[in-house]
């Protein structure tokens, strides 16, 4: 068996480069690969594409690479809690790319299965179809979307094993699970690291044929993007 295994978010992200394009799985700040951004930030890389269902917030998440000017373009959904992604944005700093979350995802499953190309209705008559083939299937118009080229993909799993075979849960299972092998490299970060045969074959949601680089993280926030309580009667 193949081992993935790395020692450390160093050694995973090695060969991340200046104007790269990069995949960050996650939803809002719910399955975020955490460390692997905090080591992007302390690197001098720049000029990066991320394609990310959001883009983080101000103190967390891709809200840190925004900070250091090291994003040139984000494709993604949802930017609506970044003040800083605003503003750059707002200002031309910021190449930005929105598209529609449906797309974003099959764009990235796309990639992964190794479909260059696809068929949808959404979009079509407005900003989004712009300058893209449309076509009509059974009366109803449709715009070609491609699948995304990415030189790697960054996602964040519950488990894996040394073989790079993924377990995700909950929410985290958003666009981490469509991610993994749709860039060059995966890198996987896990919070539990396990040795090839622990893992339940029933469980696992990406084999590890998929993934190239996989570590476990020291450590996760898994901060609450809008905290919302019941008053106190």
């Amino acid at each position: 068996m193949i081992t993935k295994k790395v020692n450390n978010v160093q050694d995973a992200i090695k060969g991340i480069e200046t104007g790269m394009t990069i995949m960050f799985g996650g939803f809002g700040l719910c399955g975020i690969p955490e460390n692997t951004i905090a080591a992007l930030v302390n690197t001098s890389i720049s000029d990066l594409t991320c394609i990310s269902n959001n883009a983080g917030v101000d103190d967390f998440g891709l809200g840190l690479l925004l900070q250091k000017k090291q994003i040139k373009k984000m494709i993604s959904s949802y930017v609506g809690e970044n003040a800083e992604f605003e503003r750059q944005m707002l200002s031309g700093e910021l190449e930005v790319e929105l598209t529609p979350q449906g797309t974003l995802a099959e764009r990235c499953r796309a990639a992964q299965a190794g479909i260059p190309a696809f068929f949808t209705p959404a979009g079509y008559g407005t900003e989004v179809a712009e300058g893209k083939e449309v076509r009509e299937f059974n009366g109803k118009m449709h715009i070609m979307e491609q699948a995304f080229k990415a030189d790697f993909s960054i996602v964040k799993a519950w488990k894996g094993d040394e073989a790079g075979n993924l377990i995700f849960k909950g929410t985290a299972r958003n666009f981490n699970a469509c991610m993994a092998g749709a860039g060059k490299i995966t890198i996987a970060e896990v919070e539990e690291l396990v040795p090839v045969g622990t893992l339940d074959p029933n469980q696992i949601h990406i084999p590890g044929i998929m993934v190239q680089r996989i570590f476990q993280g020291e450590k996760f926030e898994k901060r609450i993007e809008q905290r919302t309580v019941r008053k106190r009667a």
